[in-house]
């Protein structure tokens, strides 16, 4: 069976040195069969000129979508590259997870009708983020342990997901406690199942949000699968300044609601029910 096309959607927001190293990363991709959407929530022309540069000698098309800074809005953004998606299959990552050569392809090759992937992340300390340069992400040094471990600290459960590979990354996958939901940083799944929930709710701020449209997906049928040890990126180091407790606690009630009536639909998502 073909692999399928594939739209790469990344959440960006003012962090122009992070999303340069993320680009770097897509640019040495296995797989050659996507394009990306960079859903931008409002950033500042800075954002604008770093993709236009890299527009003009880029492997694959890159579709910069951006909205008016008017407060977390990331929902609304990532709705609308949604629907611009010109392919069948998207890959949801963020604009500071740099991805491991084979990260595509991965998510190209595990992708299944009825099912959608949750992949999971090595998160990285500010120091060994701001080490990484682009040709330690072009040689692929930035997924190699024994560098990672000389150039700073490196948690025993990112070693583990760095160095495993093949049979054991899926032994892992299968073993491993960690529920497969839906992570905006690394899960892919069918445009048409995104639109059939339509898509992510736009009342929802920081703090579960993804979780939330992975829990329709599920209530309405699809199915998750494991490719935690498999889909490797490397996430950087980063202030949360929207994360606020009112925002979290009603992104929570929004959730037992979804889970309690099992909800598949949003009336604030991609189609505004008057």
């Amino acid at each position: 069976m073909a692999l399928p096309q594939i739209t790469v959607i990344i959440a960006t927001y003012n962090k122009t040195d992070w999303l340069e190293k993320v680009l770097y990363g897509y640019s040495v991709q296995t797989y050659k069969d996507f394009d990306i959407i960079i859903a931008d929530d409002g950033s500042t022309h800075e954002t604008k000129a770093l993709i236009d540069g890299f527009k003009k000698d880029y492997p694959v098309n890159i579709t910069h979508l951006w909205h008016e800074d008017k407060g977390y809005r990331r929902q609304k953004i990532l709705n609308e590259a949604i629907v611009k998606a010109s392919n069948e299959y998207i890959l949801f990552t963020d604009g500071d997870c740099i991805p491991r050569k084979d990260f595509v392809e991965t998510h190209a090759k595990h992708a299944e009708k009825g099912y959608f992937l949750s992949g999971g992340y090595c998160k990285l300390n500010m120091d060994l983020s701001k080490t990484i340069s682009e040709d330690d992400i072009r040689s692929h040094n930035c997924f190699d342990v024994k560098w990672l471990k000389s150039k700073g600290e490196l948690g025993s459960k990112n070693q583990l997901k760095l160095s495993v590979k093949d049979g054991l990354a899926k032994f892992l996958d299968v073993v491993t406690p960690t529920g497969a939901t839906f992570n905006n940083c690394n899960s892919s799944a069918w445009k048409a199942d995104l639109i059939a929930i339509n898509g992510y709710d736009e009342r929802m701020q920081y703090g579960g949000p993804d979780r939330e449209l992975g829990e329709r997906l599920i209530n309405n049928g699809i199915k998750t699968k494991q490719i935690r040890y498999k889909a490797i990126c490397l996430h950087l180091d980063h202030a949360r300044g929207y994360k606020t407790q009112e925002s979290l606690d009603r992104n929570l009630a929004i959730r037992a609601k979804v889970k309690k009536e099992n909800i598949k639909w949003t009336d604030f998502g991609i189609k505004k029910v008057n």
